[in-house]
């Protein structure tokens, strides 16, 4: 046996590099992570669902968790005109068996996850980054280059991508297909004193929807809050404004943002980021997987990046366990593999068309929730990351599908403008 072959190397050491590393670690296979940055780092995508915590509990975190970071019991999504608004709580989800998950600062999130796979076994190599790719019959070789401009070379039996939007195999193989009507301009920061709900509430994701934008204010600490706006790109770049000056004409314009920020003090910089949306062909290869946003990223509402890089990582972790122990079951385990991925995100991507091209219909159904075939509730489950594979869920999702399409031809719920109020009306 070669003792410098690794059984998998992990370019990415984000909650799906982790995620997989820990648990292929805990299988007793040989792993190594290689990570470009140097945690801790900031990072977005703060809102984490429920279906999750099955994953940190066997990756035997939950306990961290619970120390570091503030519980989510649901959200609050908000008409921008201010007349309509649902809090949903996933204790409430179709058969739910998961009433919360968290709001985590990014940076403390990956970092406490990336430790603990070196905890579990994994060799981990941060400000290392992959510079040359190589496949072979029966191994990858990898270029690698750390911060000191060390040049060296590792090989693997197999390579998973969980490098991010960066998605290294995507570009190398160029598999990325971006969604044209998906194009979309994101701009967002911390801060602190913002006015929040009593108890339970206080931890709750809001969202606010308008006709053409839609705004989070995600709870990270007691006193710390993630604050950003989503809009089409084309928009943003017309108004020719810089992230910050953009960041506070928006919340000055949309009174359920400003009502709570009277006191707000930013403590980060103003970041942002585009088109962000799209999707790889191919998300496996003879020696290779993609897991998480380097497989594809469909959009940030519904807060599912996270969940979706954590779910693809186990699949993937298990899956090339499987495989190194009988690499006849390669072909047939990658497929369900990829067929897996590509389902989930399918679902997302759903919900999120609904979401942009029919805004306005979204809202008036979704903020009328009926109790009616548990209709709402099975919204409810997909929102808490239930992939919705059961009859159960699929048959309600599809009504719901049905009632937002013909909402735009028949009033089943009451109109709503989606345009914010004069401040100080």
């Amino acid at each position: 046996m070669d003792e410098k072959l690794y059984d998998v190397a992990i370019v990415g050491g984000g909650p799906g590099g982790s995620t997989a590393a820990t648990l292929l670690a805990k299988a007793g296979r040989r792993v190594v992570v290689l990570e470009r940055e140097k945690f801790p780092r900031f990072h977005i995508g703060e809102s984490l669902l429920p279906f999750s915590m099955q994953t940190f509990d066997r990756l035997g975190v939950r306990e961290k968790l619970d120390r570091a970071f503030l519980p989510k019991f649901g959200g609050e999504i908000m008409a921008a005109c201010g007349t309509r608004a649902v809090k949903f709580y996933f204790k409430d989800g179709f058969r739910s068996q998961r009433d919360q998950a968290y709001q985590v600062t990014r940076s403390q999130f990956d970092a406490l996850l990336l430790d603990h796979s070196r905890e579990s076994g994994a060799e981990v190599r941060q400000e290392t980054e992959v510079t040359g790719i190589e496949f072979l019959d029966d191994r990858v070789r990898l270029e690698i280059e750390t911060g000191d401009a060390t040049k060296s070379r590792i090989e693997a039996r197999y390579l998973l991508d969980c490098s991010g939007r960066q998605t290294l195999l995507g570009n190398f193989f160029k598999l990325k297909k971006t969604y044209d009507h998906l194009q979309k301009f994101s701009v967002f920061a911390h801060y602190e004193n913002i006015d929040r709900l009593p108890g339970k509430d206080a931890t709750l994701i809001r969202m606010v929807r308008g006709l053409d934008r839609w705004f989070w204010m995600i709870p990270l600490t007691e006193t710390r809050t993630s604050i950003g706006v989503v809009m089409d790109t084309k928009a943003f770049r017309g108004m020719k404004l810089t992230p910050e000056a953009a960041l506070e004409k928006f919340i000055a314009e949309q009174p359920l943002m400003a009502e709570r920020m009277s006191k707000a003090v930013r403590v980060s910089p103003v970041y942002s980021t585009s088109d962000f949306s799209y999707r790889n062909t191919t998300l496996t290869g003879d020696r290779w997987l993609m897991v998480g946003d380097a497989a594809g990223f469909i959009d940030p509402v519904f807060s599912s990046g996270v969940f979706m890089a954590i779910m693809s990582a186990e699949r993937a972790a298990d899956t090339l366990d499987e495989v190194l122990q009988d690499e006849r079951k390669r072909h047939r385990l990658f497929t369900k593999y990829a067929r897996s991925v590509h389902r989930v995100m399918d679902t997302y991507l759903m919900f999120v068309n609904a979401w942009y091209e029919r805004s306005r219909e979204f809202l008036e159904v979704f903020l009328n929730p009926t109790e009616t075939m548990q209709i709402a509730a099975a919204v409810n489950a997909v929102l808490a990351g239930n992939e919705g594979r059961s009859l159960a869920i699929k048959w309600r999702m599809w009504l719901f599908y049905f009632f937002v399409y013909m909402q735009r031809f028949v009033a089943f719920s009451p109109r709503l403008s989606l345009l914010p109020k004069p401040v100080g009306a």
